[in-house]
């Protein structure tokens, strides 16, 4: 089984061929072209049996993804305070924005 640990926008993924993944909005321009064009950084790869791990990041690792989506919605978090003894009760919420990404090609060069 092929696999491997990327970095994108900061947060780590452990990802496999053909796979899709949310990821945070990317950031788009006026006219649908992306702002943020930053590749992912491979930190390992595996592949039956065989890792190899970056220090910090492997550059022969090469990593193929597609925006399948710009915008998708998460689930609604909701934030609750309370204070006891004291009736302060505050409750928000907000639902995180994600882009959607297909991992189409994962390899060593």
């Amino acid at each position: 089984m092929k696999y491997a640990v990327i970095k994108y926008q900061g947060h780590q993924y452990k990802v496999v061929e053909g796979e899709t993944i949310l990821v945070d909005k990317l950031s788009l321009s006026l006219h649908g072209k992306l702002l943020d064009k930053a590749e992912p950084e491979v930190l390992l790869f595996a592949d039956e049996g065989k890792v190899k791990v970056g220090k910090p990041i492997l550059k022969e690792a090469k990593i193929k993804i597609k925006i399948l989506a710009d915008e998708e919605k998460g689930e609604k978090l909701h934030i609750y305070k309370f204070k006891a003894k004291s009736r302060y009760r505050r409750k928000t919420g907000f639902r995180p924005r994600y882009s959607k990404i297909l991992i189409e090609k994962i390899s060593l060069a």
